[in-house]
């Protein structure tokens, strides 16, 4: 693999559970995009977003990728950025063509279910009806995560599963 392998998909789709353990499976380095910008920020993600805005979020998690864009070729990873990196096509542009972007598609009922009282700590998903923010937020970004190379529906299958079918999709004759 000359590049990163990028999870995108919705709050609640798996990419924190499923980055660590493809990345152990696949024997490379995982970041958690949240998990970085609160160390570096000594601030949450919950609290960057209300006190500051979702743009400036956006922007921090832009120049991570800018950093992480160098490191490419040298040191590819799996990455687990937030639900909405994707629709900043300047940030995705920085991992392309050598990055493989994983769509982990997801149900917003689903998505919820599994996020539980999680969601409480999600601003975007803040308010009254939760279910008809995060269904808004997958009508928006439908056509960014199409972009991705790679759609795995994990409704149906286990965490287990979806790590063995993006291991098989990378190790696949002609990739990367």
């Amino acid at each position: 693999m000359t590049g990163h392998l990028v999870l995108i998909g919705l709050p609640g789709a798996g990419k924190s559970t499923v980055g660590p353990l493809l990345a152990e499976r696949l024997k490379l380095p995982f970041l958690d995009f949240d998990a970085e910008i609160e160390r570096r920020t000594g601030r949450s993600v919950p609290s960057i977003i209300r006190d500051d805005g979702e743009p400036a979020f956006r922007e921090l998690e832009h120049k991570l990728t800018v950093e992480l864009a160098a490191l490419a070729m040298a040191a590819p990873a799996v990455l687990a950025p937030g639900g909405g990196w994707v629709t900043r096509p300047d940030t995705v542009a920085l991992l392309r063509p050598r990055a493989r972007l994983v769509h982990l598609k997801v149900t917003p009922e689903a998505a919820i279910r599994r996020l539980g009282s999680a969601r409480l700590a999600r601003p975007l998903l803040d308010g009254e009806d939760p279910l008809a923010r995060i269904t808004a937020l997958e009508t928006a970004r439908r056509t960014a995560y199409a972009t991705a190379d790679w759609v795995i529906d994990t409704e149906l299958i286990t965490v287990q599963e979806v790590i063995d079918v993006i291991a098989e999709l990378v190790s696949a004759p002609g990739d990367g």
